[in-house]
């Protein structure tokens, strides 16, 4: 299998590299990135070929600038595009991204027509727009990092809280990949157990009341405050990314949380990509899933797709054919 990553001299690009060149799902890894970066990203392969030797791992790694190379490609990779600063606004990088998005997805279209593309340059959502409309390609072929990653770190801090293993955290964030998304509490369960009749023992047994709102505002700006930190947000996208592009390749039809294209599947919702559980298997998206939620949930779900396609009618305005 071959995955192409466009962007990869980004911090993201570089971090998803080396998680899918030790995965045995994939056997020939494309970097792309600008002429100018491409001694900083043959450092990077021959450094990921140092590591993989001690795991006795073998990957195909190329370098280039040259858009052609990534013909024959299962996944590509777009991470390519500004990364968002401290306090900048989604909507700001939008406008910034979008006209790289657009001109990206059509040579994927071009050199790999048969390719599925995994969009992670922010604002996500409204990226994964822009290059399922720019690439041409079935809505089922185009799909964007989204709630994946916002789901992970939710599991992450809720196992932290009950102090179980993060396996046992059975729950999904949707919605907007921003101050918009929506945790599906109604559903959230630890261990099969309800996540209502859990706190109510955790609370008898000594814990704190577990605070959603503080924790779903920890999840929302997470990535700002890793940025703030240290600079930029590397393992927890790269992981995210390996986690769904493994998926595909190996056809194990996990329901992940993803942003991609809604043709009234819930909600009646049409025209705006929006993180939603889909199967995903070897031809990408097999179906998205129907959302059981509360009231409060569905409101606040309407609501982040209004909030969506008004930021993609906005962004759309200063893209150029």
């Amino acid at each position: 299998m071959k995955v192409s990553i466009i962007g990869a001299s980004g911090h993201v690009g570089r971090a998803a590299a080396f998680c899918l060149a030790e995965e045995n799902s994939v056997n020939r890894l494309m970097l792309i990135s600008r002429e100018k970066s491409l001694d900083m990203l043959e450092g990077e392969s021959l450094d990921i070929h140092d590591a993989l030797a001690a795991k006795g791992v073998h990957v195909n790694i190329k370098n280039s600038s040259d858009l052609e190379e990534i013909k024959d490609s299962n996944v590509v990779v777009l991470s390519a595009g500004a990364s968002r600063k401290p306090g900048m606004e989604r909507t700001d990088l939008g406008i910034l991204n979008a006209e790289i998005v657009a001109s990206y997805a059509k040579e994927i279209a071009k050199h790999a027509p048969d390719s599925i593309i995994l969009v992670i340059t922010n604002p996500v959502d409204v990226m994964t727009y822009v290059a399922l409309k720019a690439s041409g390609f079935s809505k089922n072929r185009v799909f964007g990092l989204g709630n994946h990653l916002d789901s992970l770190r939710f599991k992450n801090y809720m196992a932290r809280h009950f102090n179980v293993h993060v396996s046992e955290i059975h729950t999904r964030i949707v919605g907007q990949h921003g101050p918009h998304m929506v945790p599906l509490i109604s559903s959230t369960s630890i261990g099969g157990i309800p996540l209502e009749y859990y706190s109510a023992f955790d609370y008898f047994s000594g814990y704190k009341p577990f605070n959603l709102e503080k924790t779903i505002a920890k999840v929302n700006n997470a990535g700002s405050y890793i940025i703030g930190k240290k600079g930029a947000t590397e393992y927890g996208p790269a992981f995210a990314i390996s986690n769904i592009v493994n998926t595909v390749l190996n056809d194990e039809r996990k329901i992940l949380t993803v942003s991609a294209y809604l043709e009234g599947e819930i909600e009646g919702i049409e025209d705006v990509c929006l993180g939603v559980p889909v199967k995903l298997g070897i031809d990408g998206i097999e179906g998205i899933l129907p959302i059981k939620m509360s009231e409060n949930e569905r409101e606040a779900f309407i609501k982040a797709a209004e909030v969506v396609k008004k930021d993609t009618e906005d962004i759309l305005k200063y893209l150029i054919d």
